[in-house]
Formats: C-alpha cells, sequence, structure tokens
C-alpha cells in the first residue's frame, strides 16, 4: 500500500457522474488520486487518515472539463477588449461592452494614445459587426484610430480580422485587382479592411499583433487562461488550435509542470499549411511529449467558417438574409486523406464545422475513409456543427462520431441567428443537444472561449434554457436536462478527448479533479444555473480557491 497521506473531504453534497453511486459525503484522496467514495464508515477502511472539513457547506461535483476552447483567451487581454458585452477578465475585473461600432472606434484611439511613439501595431479584440446593424466594417472605420500605424482587430468567432489602411498597405493589399474570396473590396475596388479565412488572415496577422506562433509561445497568457479556469470550475481545459512549435511546447511543458499550475491543458495541433503526412507525423512525436498536466498529439481540423460571420458553408435554401455562401476552409480531397492516415495511425481529429453543408462534408468523408481503415473507437468529433439535423446526428452515431456543441450562441447571437443569418425554423434548432442525445450521439458542449467566455456552467444554463440575450426562447423542444447538461461539461466532454478513465467522473482510481460550488445545481431552478456560485477546485489533490487566483 501507498505510504501517501490520505485526506478525507467532507461535504455536503458530492455529485459523482457515476451511476454506481451518483451521490456521496465523502471522497478519500490519495497522492492526487481518489481513493474511494461513500459514507466515512466505508472509506476509513483503507488506515490511517485525516478529515478535512474546508468543504463541509459545498457541493463537489467532478472537475469541469471544457471541451473546446482557446488559451488565448488569456492572451487577448493584453489586448483592449472591443466586445458588444460586458465580460470579466482574469483578474475579475468586468469590461463594459461597447453599444456602437464609434464606441468601438473610441476604444481603439484610447488605447492608440497609450501607445508609445513609433510603428507599434494597435491591436483589438471581440468585434462583431452584426450587432450593428447591417452595415460591416470598412478600413476607414480604424483610419480613425490611426493612419500611420497597423489597427487589426481580431472578430469574436476568431475568424475575420478587420484592419486599417495601413494594415493593408503593410501586407501589399491595398492596391486594385486583388482577387481573393475571403477579401472583399469596398466600393473603389480596394480591399474593405475586412479579411476572412485562415488565408486572407495570415496575409496581415503577423503586421497587427496577430502572429500565430507567436501568440502560442505567451506564456502570461497561459497562465491568465489557468486563472480563469479556476474561476469557472475548470480542471481540465483544452488548447483546440495551437500551432505547437517546439518553443511552445518547452514553455508549456515547464509551466503546467510548475507544483501549483492549476489546471490539465490539452492542446491540439492546428492542421494549416501541413499535408495530411505531415501533420500526422506531427501529431505523432507531439504524443510522446505528453504529461500528466499537458496532453497534446491531436488534430484540429477546420472545414468552413463562422455562422454569423457569413463565412460558414449551408446547405440550400442558404442565408436567410440572402448572403453569399461562405467559405471551404480545406478542400474535400484533402479532409478525407487526413481522416484516412489518422484512423490508420491512432491519432485522434477533431473537425471544426459550422454550416451543415460542412458538416455533411466531414461525414461524407469519414465515411469513405472508414471504409479504408475501420477504427471501433475513433471518437473523431464535430466542433460546433450547428446546424445539423436529425438525419446528420444519425449518421454521426452510426459512424461513431462525437458532437462538441455551441449552445452560448443561443444567448450571443440567437437573435441575430432569428432574424438575419439562417431565420427562425433553423435558429430554433441550432445546437440541438436533445435531438443529439436522442440519437445516442456522445455529447459535450462548450464555450469555444475567447469566442464566448470561458464557463461551463454558463454553457450549461444555455443548453438547459435556449434564452437569447433579448429573451427570447429558441428551440423549447431542444432542451436538455441539468442532469445531461452537467454531464455534458464533465464525462461527455472527457469522452470526446479519450480522458473519460481519468477525468470526468468522481470514482475510484480517477485524478482528484473537483469543482466546488456554493450552490447545488441540482437543487436550484434551472433558469438559475448560469448564477452558481464557484468556490475554486481541487486538481489533483491541490486545492485552487477562486479568490486566490
Amino acid at each position: 500500500m501507498s505510504s501517501g497521506q490520505i485526506t478525507i473531504f467532507r461535504s455536503r453534497r458530492i455529485l459523482t457522474m457515476n451511476p454506481a453511486r451518483p451521490e456521496a459525503t465523502h471522497v478519500a484522496v490519495r497522492d492526487g488520486r481518489i481513493l474511494g467514495v461513500g459514507p466515512l464508515e466505508e472509506l476509513v477502511g483503507w488506515g490511517a487518515h485525516r478529515i478535512d472539513e474546508t468543504f463541509a457547506d459545498k457541493v463537489l461535483m467532478p472537475g469541469l472539463v471544457e471541451g473546446h476552447s482557446h488559451a488565448a483567451e488569456g492572451t487577448f487581454w493584453r489586448y483592449p477588449y472591443v466586445g458588444r458585452f460586458d465580460r470579466m477578465d482574469p483578474e475579475g475585473k468586468i469590461w463594459p461592452g461597447a453599444a456602437s461600432i464609434d464606441e468601438v472606434v473610441s476604444r481603439l484611439q484610447d488605447a492608440e494614445r497609450k501607445l508609445p511613439t513609433g510603428t507599434a501595431p494597435l491591436s483589438g479584440w471581440g468585434l462583431d459587426p452584426i450587432y450593428y446593424g447591417d452595415r460591416r466594417v470598412m478600413r476607414a472605420d480604424f483610419d480613425r484610430a490611426s493612419t500611420t500605424r497597423a489597427v487589426g482587430v481580431m472578430h469574436a468567432s476568431g475568424h475575420i480580422f478587420n484592419v486599417n489602411s495601413r494594415a493593408l498597405e503593410l501586407a501589399g493589399l491595398l492596391k486594385p485587382g486583388v482577387n481573393h474570396p475571403g477579401i472583399p473590396l469596398g466600393p473603389d475596388g480596394l480591399p474593405s479592411g475586412e479579411l476572412k479565412g485562415p488565408e486572407a488572415m495570415t496575409l496581415v496577422g503577423a503586421h497587427v499583433g496577430f502572429d500565430r506562433e507567436a501568440l502560442a509561445n505567451d506564456e502570461p497568457g497561459l497562465r491568465r487562461f489557468a486563472k480563469l479556469c479556476v474561476r469557472q470550475g475548470v480542471t481540465t481545459a483544452t488548447d483546440l488550435a495551437n500551432l505547437l512549435p517546439d518553443e511552445a511546447v518547452a514553455m508549456m511543458q515547464r509551466v503546467t509542470g510548475e507544483a501549483q499550475f492549476p489546471v490539465r491543458i490539452v492542446s491540439f495541433r492546428r492542421f494549416q499549411a501541413l499535408t495530411p503526412e505531415q501533420a500526422v507525423d506531427i501529431a505523432l512525436a507531439l504524443k510522446g511529449k505528453s504529461t500528466d498536466r499537458l496532453r497534446v498529439g491531436a488534430i484540429k481540423l477546420f472545414v468552413d467558417g463562422s455562422i454569423q460571420g457569413f463565412s460558414a458553408r449551408l446547405r440550400w435554401p442558404g442565408y436567410y438574409n440572402g448572403a453569399e455562401n461562405g467559405l471551404w476552409y480545406t478542400p474535400p480531397e484533402t479532409i478525407a486523406g487526413l481522416y484516412r492516415l489518422a484512423l490508420q495511425k491512432g491519432v485522434l481529429v477533431h473537425s471544426h464545422t459550422n454550416g451543415d453543408q460542412a458538416t455533411e462534408m466531414a461525414l461524407d468523408c469519414l465515411e469513405g475513409a472508414l471504409l479504408d481503415h475501420p477504427a471501433r473507437d475513433h471518437r473523431f468529433t464535430l466542433q460546433h456543427c450547428q446546424l445539423a439535423d436529425a438525419a446528420q446526428f444519425r449518421r454521426m452515431a452510426r459512424l461513431g462520431m462525437c458532437a462538441n456543441l455551441f449552445p452560448n450562441h443561443h444567448f450571443y447571437w440567437g437573435d441575430q441567428h432569428y432574424e438575419t443569418t439562417v431565420g427562425p425554423e433553423r435558429a430554433m434548432r441550432m445546437n440541438a443537444c436533445a435531438t443529439a442525445l436522442a440519437n445516442g450521439v456522445p455529447l459535450a458542449i462548450h464555450s469555444d472561449a475567447p469566442v464566448t467566455p470561458l464557463g461551463p456552467l454558463f454553457t450549461a444554463w444555455c443548453a438547459v434554457n435556449r434564452r437569447t440575450a433579448s429573451g427570447r426562447f429558441l428551440g423549447t423542444s431542444e432542451r436538455i436536462s441539468v442532469a445531461d447538461a452537467l454531464r455534458t461539461i464533465t464525462l461527455g466532454a472527457a469522452w470526446t478527448l479519450k480522458l473519460d478513465g481519468e477525468v470526468g467522473s468522481i470514482e475510484v482510481g480517477k485524478r482528484a479533479d473537483f469543482a466546488v460550488l456554493e450552490d447545488d445545481p441540482l437543487a436550484i431552478a434551472p433558469e438559475n444555473l448560469k448564477d452558481v456560485r464557484i468556490w475554486g477546485t481541487v486538481q489533483g489533490g491541490r486545492l485552487f480557491p477562486a479568490a486566490s487566483a
């Protein structure tokens, strides 16, 4: 028997996610793992122990698993926030939302005045013009912030930049004759300043402070992201689309290996500017660099873009407002080739599909790949797949796929989807959690932070209530129960990451990862789920109060 000290935590209620013992009052921990959970009289049989009363008046549930987020949520806070909604930073400060394009520009002007004299870029994040009516943001808008330094703002979706004239000039794009599907032109025949999709965004990224390799190696951002995780009860979080250059991996190994780093990071290699063979070789090499608190060796693929940015691929009848169909980020032959090779080599692939046409493409490609390389437990996951219908969920189940849906969209963009992007009927069935579960699709739900704020309990509230920012309810038939929602942010998300044997439930042998709650999510009204107060986390048996994050 191990000589490690046994600590038995007492709680007013423990929600285990283990159907064999769904509730308990005590959990025993040794060497960072769960020795047992149940009544005290059972657990004392393990031998000498100490009783810890820290959580005697609190509720424990498995550490929350954020199955689709990005560590850039921490990085972006070094830039001005210009989003529409109020937002809390890693230190707990609330930043107010911007109510108009003029207010966005005003914030950029304020930030520009604080920059040292010179030509350093001015970067911002969180923009989404769809909140401000039909007018798109133009380069002239951001020329008001500066004409001498490059100005670039990342859209909330992460799929679009808006830039000023100087940024276009530095990228060699401020000229007539530009012909690129991701670079719309203004009335003067020059690029408007909006750049859609990775190809177009890469052309200006380094000039406006959004160089992906540099962002991947941002140590302060990783530390800020970890603070957010503690505040939201998250003990395992994905970094779902990192270029993972060698120096970034070394930094992540070092930082996550520190004694007081509070979260397990699961970082996927972004499939960008690679062949399938190169991507799979990189993933296999990365697998050997995994540790307990840094998991690498999986691939993130992008099939299309953003619905509210009109860069997602929709099936007939297309966009409700008549906008042109969106962009293909990866051609079908490349998707099929990556799926075949990843199945053959045992590499996990998660695929971004927002529009239903993109989801159909991914399903077709995987179905063909599975004929060549059958795999019984591949757990390939469709991320977002917001417009998937019942037939597509049935195909997912037959193909052994998982879905990680994005119910936060109901709150943040539900009104815009209803009125502008996809229309009432499709908006009512977006992120169809109930249909996914009814068809036996393993289900997770997510925030896609920094697209929306990190917070699995808020995401669960969105799936349970399906309420928009204006108070409209979208598709009540697709609501799921609180119990099902809690499972999607624990065991459901862990399953999609192939970590369900380690985390996602409180049972013997698993990691001692707990979300510590002041309120009982099963005892309050479902409409109050988002307001559950979070004390902090326990990760690997180590306590992390949110107040100290």
